[in-house]
């Protein structure tokens, strides 16, 4: 009898995971239907049922959202560190002004157009140590950044996550992201499973340090 209860058991469970994996799958092909049709066509049938099948359980929205909250610390942490660069170059060009108006205050008039030329020359200097300094930090972000993205796909893809590996192709990122943003919607219409949160609100994979117009950095 025990036995006979608990193989009905399995079967019912077999069932709801059908059900549940038809809903998602119902609820996938759905929204592919927003995507622009050049991705449409990419999205096949059997990528949206493996891609549904990964999201059975809600695992897969808990990693999402981890990993979405790592990004975010990363370039919080990144984009600080610039600011703080770029206060230190402000810092030393306020610095320099207050050193050569002083000397040329001191400097006898006789001897100043001698003193300018040095100065303008110092100041070019620091001028291509700032300009380098900067494009050494940039560097840093962009493969700080490229090393996340990586990461999120290298995760990705051992969750079986359908779609996600290790890749810098440009149309395979945008295939990425419109996988994740397939997600972010199923859990906007409430189809994961149990309280799992997805909070993909932000951009995948991570831009590079954005600037406005006079150069300063746009916070994530």
């Amino acid at each position: 009898m025990d036995r006979y209860a608990g193989s009905l058991e399995e079967v019912a469970d077999g069932t709801r995971q059908q059900e549940r994996h038809y809903q998602l799958l119902s609820a996938l092909q759905s929204l592919v239907k927003e995507l622009p049709s050049s991705f449409q066509q990419r999205l096949s049938y059997t990528t949206l049922s493996d891609l549904a099948l990964a999201l059975l359980d809600g695992t897969v929205f808990e990693i999402v959202q981890g990993l979405l909250e790592i990004q975010h610390l990363t370039e919080k942490s990144l984009y600080n560190q610039r600011l703080r660069l770029q206060n230190e170059h402000r810092v030393l060009r306020q610095a320099l002004r207050q050193k050569h108006q002083e000397a040329q205050q001191a400097c006898r008039p006789h001897n100043l157009p001698v003193l300018q030329v040095a100065q303008q020359r110092e100041l070019e200097a620091v001028e291509h140590r700032i300009h380098e300094e900067q494009r050494a930090m940039d560097r840093k972000i962009v493969l700080e950044l490229d090393r996340k993205v990586a990461d999120q796909q290298s995760t990705l893809e051992k969750a079986g996550v359908a779609g996600f590996y290790v890749t810098t192709n440009p149309q395979e990122l945008m295939l990425q992201m419109n996988l994740l943003e397939l997600i972010r919607k199923l859990q906007q219409r409430g189809c994961q499973a149990g309280k799992a949160s997805l909070g993909l609100g932000g951009r995948w994979p991570p831009p590079a340090a954005q600037y406005d117009q006079e150069g300063s950095p746009v916070p994530p």
